[in-house]
Parts: C-alpha cells; sequence; structure tokens
C-alpha cells in the first residue's frame, strides 16, 4: 500500500483538519494537484481528485485537504468569509471600530447626564457604564438617597461607582454599624469618596481601629455620623499621632474614647499645625499644659477653635474690655468657649445693655468679665428679669450694680430659689440688706443643704457673724470652727474665685505616657 503524506489522518468517510490555532492573517489559497492514489484489497475503489490548499495563520502554514471537487467549492466558500465576510464568526472589528464605538457610547452617556443638568467635564478619563440606561440606574438610586444634581455636581466622580458593586454592600456594612438611614444623605454629601471604597480593605480597617481606641460599639456609629471622613484617614498617619500627643500632654487614656466620641473631627487634625500650637498658646496665656489637658478632656471641640481667625483676636477683645491680663487664663478656664466666639459683637452688646439697666461703666464690666465670662452669651430678657427682681426686693440702682459686679451669678441663676432665698432671709435670719450688698453670693448657696443648718448652729451658739463667715467656707471648715472653745469672727476664707488647680488635681488610674516629648519635633 503506497501512501502519501497529508495533514490530516485520513479514514474511510473521514477527513480529520487541524483547525484550532488563532487566525490572524490570511493568505489566498494555493491548489495544487496531487496523483490518484489507488488502494488495493477491500479499499479499492477510486478516489476522485484530491486537492491540497495552504493557507498561512500568523507566520505559520497549515494544508487541508478535501476529498472532492463539491468538498473543495464548500472549504473555499468559508475561507472567503474568513478573509472579511461580515457574517463570519471569526470576525473581529477593527481598534478604530472599537475606539469609534467607546466615543459614541461615552457622547450618549454624556449627552443623558447633560440633560439632566449634570456637568460631565470631571469624567474624562473615568470608567463609565456603556449605556445612558445604566448610567440612569445609577442617578436615580443617588436620588433615593437624597442626593440632589446639585450634590452630583459637586463631586461628579460619584457616577463612577456601581450600584451594585461599589454603593450597596458600603451602604449596607453602614447600616449594619448602626448608622442611622436617615443620616446618610448628609454623610455623602460630606464625604462621597466612600462609595469608592472596599468594605474589607479600606473601611473594617479603620472601624477596629476606632474599637481599639476605646470607643464603644453604640458610639461607633454616632462618631461615623459627626465626622465620615475619618474612614478616609490611614491609620498609620494622621489618627495616631494626634491621639499620641494628646495622651503626651495629660489627657488621661481612659478619657480618650470619650474625647473622639464627642470631637472625633481631632482624628483629621495635623498636630504640627492645629493641635500643638493651640495647646502651646494657651500655655503662654498662663494656663499650665496638664490644665489644658483638663479643658479637651472636659471640652474637645475647643480645639476645632481656629487659632489665628478667633482665638489669638478674642483674647485681644478681652483686653480691649478691661480684662486684665494676669486673669485671662482665669476666664480662659472657666469659659473655654469664649475665645471661639464672635466676640466681639457680643462684648459690644452686653456692655451696652448693663450699661443701660444697672448703669455699669467699662471698668466694671472687665470685672464682670472677669467674675463669670459666660455674662456675653446671656440673652437680654433674664438679664432685665433678674435686675427687676433685686429692685422689686428693695436694692437701689447703686446696690444692684455693686451686687451684680460682686457676684455677677446673679443674672443668671433661677429666680424661684432667689425668692426662696429671700424670704428666708428676711423672715427668719432677720438681717439687714445691706449685708446681702456686701455678700451677694448668698443668691448661689442652696437654702436646704447650707443656708439652714448652718444659721441655726450659729443662732444655737447665738454667734453673730457675717454671711461671708457664715457661708464662703467649706462643710469640713465649717464643722471645725463649731468645735473650737473660741472663734475668731476674722477666720474666713477670701472671696471665692476660680481656683485654677481644680483642674490639675491628681488621678490615681492615670498610667504613665507613651509620648515622648522630645519626639514634638516630629509633627511639624
Amino acid at each position: 500500500m503506497t501512501i502519501r503524506s497529508y495533514a490530516g489522518i485520513r479514514k474511510p468517510g473521514l477527513l480529520l483538519v487541524h483547525s484550532d490555532l488563532p487566525v490572524l492573517t490570511v493568505l489566498k489559497p494555493k491548489v495544487t494537484s496531487l496523483s490518484t492514489l489507488k488502494v488495493p484489497g477491500n479499499h479499492g475503489r477510486r478516489v476522485g481528485l484530491v486537492t491540497r490548499f495552504q493557507y498561512s495563520v500568523a507566520d505559520r502554514t497549515f494544508a487541508s485537504s478535501s476529498v472532492d471537487s463539491s468538498r473543495f467549492k464548500q472549504g473555499t466558500a468559508r475561507l472567503g468569509r474568513k478573509q472579511g465576510g461580515p457574517s463570519s464568526l471569526y470576525s473581529r472589528p477593527s481598534l478604530s471600530e472599537m475606539k469609534n464605538e467607546r466615543i459614541a457610547n461615552r457622547a450618549r452617556v454624556y449627552e443623558f447626564l447633560r440633560g439632566i443638568g449634570i456637568i460631565p467635564d470631571e469624567l474624562d478619563g473615568l470608567e463609565l457604564p456603556v449605556t445612558a440606561e445604566v448610567m440612569r440606574e445609577r442617578v436615580d438610586f443617588l436620588h433615593k438617597l437624597g442626593l440632589t444634581i446639585e450634590d452630583i455636581n459637586n463631586y461628579p466622580l460619584i457616577l463612577g461607582c456601581s450600584v451594585k458593586k461599589n454603593m450597596i454592600p458600603v451602604l449596607d456594612y453602614l447600616g449594619k454599624l448602626g448608622v442611622r438611614k436617615s443620616t446618610f444623605t448628609e454623610f455623602l454629601r460630606r464625604y462621597p469618596q466612600v462609595l469608592h471604597a472596599s468594605v474589607v480593605v479600606d473601611l473594617a480597617p479603620v472601624v477596629k481601629y476606632l474599637q481599639g481606641m476605646d470607643i464603644k460599639p453604640n458610639d461607633i456609629p454616632r462618631v461615623l455620623e459627626r465626622y465620615p471622613e475619618v474612614l478616609g484617614f490611614k491609620l498609620e498617619g494622621t489618627m495616631s499621632t494626634s491621639v499620641a500627643y494628646l495622651v503626651g500632654i495629660g489627657v488621661a487614656r481612659r478619657e480618650i474614647g470619650g474625647v473622639l466620641t464627642r470631637y472625633p473631627d481631632i482624628l483629621g487634625m495635623r498636630v504640627g499645625r492645629m493641635i500643638k500650637p493651640f495647646v502651646e498658646y494657651l500655655e503662654g496665656l498662663g494656663i499650665p499644659r496638664l490644665a489644658v489637658a483638663r479643658l479637651i478632656e472636659k471640652r474637645p471641640h475647643i480645639l476645632g477653635f481656629g487659632l489665628e481667625e478667633r482665638v489669638k483676636p478674642n483674647v485681644e477683645s478681652l483686653l480691649e474690655f478691661n480684662v486684665r491680663e494676669a486673669l485671662l487664663p482665669s476666664v480662659v478656664a472657666q469659659y473655654p468657649e469664649i475665645i471661639g466666639l464672635e466676640l466681639k459683637p457680643k462684648l459690644l452688646s452686653q456692655q451696652s445693655l448693663l450699661n443701660s439697666v444697672i448703669d455699669i461703666g467699662p471698668e466694671d464690666f472687665g470685672r464682670v468679665l472677669e467674675k463669670m465670662p459666660q455674662v456675653v452669651s446671656l440673652s437680654n430678657a433674664p438679664v432685665i428679669k433678674h435686675v427687676d427682681f433685686l429692685k422689686i426686693c428693695g436694692f437701689s440702682l447703686e446696690q444692684v450694680r455693686t451686687m451684680v459686679v460682686g457676684c455677677p451669678q446673679l443674672l443668671a441663676l433661677n429666680l424661684d430659689i432667689m425668692k426662696l432665698n429671700f424670704d428666708y432671709y428676711q423672715m427668719e435670719m432677720k438681717r439687714p440688706l445691706d449685708d446681702l450688698v456686701m455678700f451677694p453670693a448668698f443668691f448661689t448657696y442652696g437654702l436646704e443643704s447650707t443656708i439652714k443648718p448652718r444659721h441655726r448652729v450659729v443662732a444655737k451658739k447665738g454667734l453673730k457673724c457675717s454671711l461671708a463667715w457664715l457661708l464662703n467656707c467649706s462643710d469640713v471648715k465649717f464643722d471645725e470652727w463649731m468645735t473650737y472653745d473660741t472663734i475668731d469672727m476674722e477666720e474666713m476664707e477670701t472671696e471665692q474665685s476660680f481656683d485654677m488647680n481644680t483642674l490639675m488635681e491628681p488621678r490615681s488610674d492615670e498610667s504613665a505616657s507613651d509620648y515622648d516629648e522630645d519626639s514634638e519635633d516630629d509633627y511639624l
């Protein structure tokens, strides 16, 4: 049996051809004729003309054979379609055709966005849906979240987020943490970039870090609602350095969680630019560093007062309104909010009010500010009511002015309590009004807890004393005096005033700081 070499394996009625390589370039077929093949034996029938044609694909030559002329024609027809016929299953659009199609799709998406008022200029280069229908789905979903066209124009890159792949997973995660759906709108307005985040890679590690700062699980959603930008911070960046610095100046470790819960903005503050300059400025005013730490524990929002924009101008205003420089630390420590207010207009307004109702002068107004800086935040009506009450009690205008300058708290006390104290004073103590002018702080003491029990003890002993001696001391000191055989009526504590040391009382539960004072320059 004589066999000529072929590109396929020939069996009775079957011809296998290799056709599994990629088609890149198709050349015209070469047709050659082979001599007739005779196979002796049972397979001695004549096989018609065997035709071989070759074509080159990607610089490689393949051969195919057809058994007869009809098969050759079919192969030729198929080959013609492969060469570029539009109905070929193997056809591929050219790069230019693909590019033109992408441009056309984007143009249709842009046309849709412009039609609803969205400016797509910033979307160039961003991967967008290929159809306007998918883009409409994204816009509708954002509308359901409460975002307006204006909100989207403020951050148009949000349109690059897929509803199913980005938006829904992120919002579901926030909901599971406890972030209220009613806050989603404001949340996304403040930090729309969250929709680009990965729950596992970006969001979960930040939440875990916050929990490590002793923020209670129930407080985590409130922190995120107040300061959603925290979800975009790096763990080893601003967050860790700001916390380390606060601990370093004396903020108790066990208070850090509460501080961050009440004012999470601290996590985004740079130490060298914001926190450290603020702390050092207060120290420069005369407030000890540990006292500053205690103020931050109680009112962490003071760190958000702009040092140049508010704090320094407000300090200058206080000096301008006759607050003595030596008492500035006391004023700020009593009422830290005073350095964050739009202060000068309030000072002008309150000075004018007090001048009109009790004829108070600029110097006396300075003394009022030193003793009760909260006076700048009092509204007109309560001030006038308290002044009228004192006048009804029988005090002259001059006496009222003296009392207010001596104890400005009279302008803010509960009027019902003041009436009870005054009634007891008149009916039981039977002392002259001048004693109250000398010691107007009488109205600030509790009637049942302090005034009545002490007055009864003194009356029982038949002692005559001033109101200041009777009331301006601690319970321990008063009880000690009552055990003396002889009592020096001059022995009494000085007039009550704010004591800075109360902010710096040692705490037995505080641990030593790991913060290195020498490393402060690292934050600059």
